[in-house]
C-alpha cells in the first residue's frame, strides 16, 4: 500500500517482545510498507516527535511496560497526531470498538502477517475512500 503520494506507506510496528515485533516488521515490509519499530510506548513517542509527518499507521500491543501500555498510547497519538490510522493488538485484552480511539482496529493475538496487512490496507483505503 501507498501513500497519495505513491510512497511505501510507513507502519510504527510498537511492540516489547522482540521476536513478535520482528516478524511483524518483516510481513509488513515483505507487504511493501516501510516499518518503523518501537519496544515500547516512550519509544514510540520518541520516533512520532521525529518522524509524525510520514507515520501513516501506528500498529501497537496493548500490554507494555514502561510508562503507558499501548491503549494510553493510542489516546495519546490520537489526540497530537489525528492523521496516524491506529491498530491495536493484544493476546490478553480485548477492548469494546468504543474503547479504541478513532474508530481503531484490533486483532487478537496471536495473528498471522496477512491479517495485519488486510486490517491496514482496510483502513488506508477507507481513509482515501471514505
Amino acid at each position: 500500500m501507498t501513500d497519495e503520494f505513491g510512497r511505501p506507506a510507513v507502519v510504527l510496528v510498537v511492540e516489547d517482545q522482540p521476536l513478535v515485533r520482528m516478524t511483524a516488521a518483516d510481513e509488513l515490509e515483505e507487504a511493501g510498507f516501510r516499518v518503523l519499530e518501537a519496544a515500547n510506548a516512550d519509544e514510540a513517542l520518541e520516533v512520532l516527535e521525529a518522524q509524525a509527518q510520514l507515520v501513516q499507521v501506528l500498529f501497537t500491543d496493548i500490554d507494555m511496560p514502561g510508562s503507558m501500555d499501548g491503549m494510553e498510547l493510542a489516546e495519546r497519538v490520537y489526540r497530537r497526531w489525528p492523521h496516524v490510522l491506529l491498530l491495536i493488538s493484544s493476546g490478553h485484552a480485548r477492548p469494546h470498538p468504543d474503547e479504541i480511539p478513532d474508530h481503531g482496529h484490533f486483532v487478537p493475538k496471536p495473528y498471522i502477517g496477512a491479517t495485519l496487512v488486510h486490517h491496514i490496507n482496510q483502513m488506508m483505503q477507507t481513509l482515501h475512500n471514505p
